[in-house]
């Protein structure tokens, strides 16, 4: 699942064209998240720009037979490039991110930055795992009312990949997040019995081969 659409307003175009110029796609994303308070990814608005007919004029190609200024010279910097150079602990602000910070994937799943320079982890486990521990092997959590936007803790169930198989099969996940709790009882009830379905055929024929049962 992908990113909610977004209706690009007159106000958001006009400061694409009058900003795209000359600038790099990632400092020109960090401008517009800022001026209107959102959390584009870089690829998201290049898309974005390749739809309007916009681009910054960069061409960063190394065509064939041009010669780099710097060939043949071990270590070499252009004179005065050394004004550029980062700092020790220095972040060039075009990439770097503070801990905190909050983007929405390709898939639609909040991500948040959780320690520098580039861990970043899924907000919703980051969430629940706060509030309740390592999430146990074998379990997801999933978002009660399908939106992957909704992150409050409320909103977020712990279930066995098990009981999500059953779940999806069964249509029990629904956009009421009351329903999708109660669906998640009545997977454990089919799973239950499908196991005591399976117990019973292994009592009666011992030799026989083992089925998987349907939920």
């Amino acid at each position: 699942m992908r990113a909610p659409p977004h209706k690009y307003t007159a106000a958001e175009i006009r400061f694409l064209e009058k900003k795209v110029a000359g600038r790099s796609y990632a400092e020109l994303t960090e401008l517009f998240n800022r001026r209107f308070g959102l959390s584009f990814t870089v690829d998201r608005l290049r898309g974005a720009l390749g739809r309007f007919g916009l681009s910054n004029g960069r061409d960063c190609r190394f065509r064939p037979g041009r010669i780099s200024y710097n060939k043949g010279k071990k270590g070499y910097c252009a004179p005065g490039s050394e004004k550029g150079w980062f700092k020790p602990g220095h972040m060039p602000s075009s990439t770097w991110r503070p801990v905190g910070t909050e983007v929405i994937d390709r898939d639609g799943y909040v991500k948040v930055k959780t320690r520098n320079p580039r861990t970043w982890k899924f907000k919703h486990r980051v969430i629940w795992e706060r509030a309740h521990g390592k999430i146990p092997r074998g379990h997801v959590v999933i978002f009660a009312d399908g939106n992957r936007l909704n992150t409050n803790l409320d909103n977020l169930l712990l279930v066995s990949r098990k009981e999500l198989v059953v779940m999806n099969k069964q249509g029990l996940i629904s956009a009421d997040g009351g329903l999708t709790k109660a669906g998640r009882m009545i997977a454990d009830i089919k799973i239950l019995i499908a196991e005591r379905k399976r117990g019973a055929k292994k009592r009666k024929n011992p030799q026989r081969r083992k089925k998987d049962g349907e939920y």
